[in-house]
């Protein structure tokens, strides 16, 4: 055994490599060690923690930045109106979660909006000077140029959701697929007839998949899909007031309605009351996101819960590996992970 202050193999300081390699786990585990991370076995932190005794590392924040050209800083990056951010739960849950990962390290975090063309070009030029070492992106639409700016760039990156079922950069996203089918397969068996969906943006890959999910529940019960009843939505409460009154429009006789989130749920929620529409006596309703509004509504609303918190500490744990090993991914031989987390569905008197 080595003693406390022996050398690495290379005659120098002990590395993050040799330590790795001594405990037998990856550079990125080791540095969830060193950073105090919860995400890490008893086992797995002690054989870490007895390799770092061993070969006597003893880690230097301020060296290993300088000498890695590293800024111990990371962005979260929202390719969204600031107007947006502060009126949607999922935001600032996702933000909750994503500091409370981020406090386990000495890293900073910058929050950053790029919703306009101007702040746009204004991220760009900071991100090709280099001056954080990762980006988390979150609400990512289909035709978003960022994610294939930050892989040019070779910034570690993970995002809130594939943009597509190809997607090519770790990501981290709840079940929408399953999700939404819960939610409709809830309302067919509460006897609603025709169940109409308000969408969320369908640049946005999440969104595509809770179509796809509410398709999918009405086949296996038997029942056609009818257009008529799908409205796009855009995840705002103008969106589902909008939504609404054209759904009501087309098809007075709908008796139920799924909405992609419960913000458009709430616009929703509005338009039904003003025609004269109880819930959920006429009108079965149901969101998605669990969030303080579907709890505070009147009546209560029931709604699909995602793990946003939980999602934003996986993008965080997701991160920290991949800004700890910056070799190709061909060297490296890892595939990216797309991490899916389950979802529920809490039911309340809304439906």
């Amino acid at each position: 055994m080595a003693s406390h202050g022996a050398r690495g193999r290379s005659g120098g300081r002990p590395t993050l490599e040799e330590v790795a390699a001594r405990a037998g786990v990856g550079r990125g585990t080791v540095s969830r060690v060193i950073n105090g991370s919860p995400r890490v076995s008893d086992a797995t932190r002690a054989a870490v923690e007895a390799a770092v005794a061993e070969l006597g590392y003893v880690p230097n924040t301020a060296a290993r930045a300088l000498a890695a050209n590293r800024t111990d800083a990371i962005a979260l990056v929202v390719p969204e109106p600031e107007t947006r951010f502060f009126a949607e739960p999922y935001f600032s849950d996702m933000l909750k979660g994503v500091g409370a990962e981020l406090s386990y390290t000495e890293m900073q975090l910058l929050l950053i909006f790029a919703g306009s063309d101007r702040e746009r070009a204004r991220l760009a030029q900071y991100l090709a000077a280099h001056r954080v070492d990762g980006v988390l992106l979150v609400s990512v639409h289909a035709d978003d140029p960022l994610p294939d700016l930050l892989s040019q760039l070779e910034i570690p990156a993970v995002i809130s959701g594939p943009r597509s079922a190809g997607e090519t950069l770790p990501s981290v996203d709840s079940d929408n697929f399953g999700g939404a089918r819960s939610a409709v397969e809830h309302l067919l068996a509460r006897g609603s007839r025709a169940v109409a969906h308000i969408t969320g943006r369908l640049d946005v890959y999440g969104a595509q998949r809770r179509v796809d999910g509410y398709r999918q529940a009405l086949l296996d019960a038997g029942h056609e899909v009818d257009e008529q009843l799908i409205q796009p939505g855009d995840f705002t409460e103008d969106g589902g007031r909008r939504a609404m009154t054209e759904l009501l429009a087309r098809r007075p006789d709908l008796d139920a309605v799924f909405a992609g989130s419960d913000v458009m749920a709430a616009g929703a929620r509005q338009v039904l009351r003003e025609k004269g529409r109880r819930i959920p006596d006429d009108v079965a309703l149901v969101g998605y996101d669990d969030s303080a509004i579907a709890r505070h509504m009147d009546p209560p609303l029931t709604s699909v819960r995602q793990p946003i918190e939980e999602m934003g500490r996986r993008m965080i744990d997701l991160l920290l590996t991949e800004i700890a090993d910056r070799r190709p991914v061909a060297v490296r031989g890892l595939e990216r992970q797309q991490v899916v987390l389950a979802t529920e569905l809490v039911t309340r008197t809304s439906s």
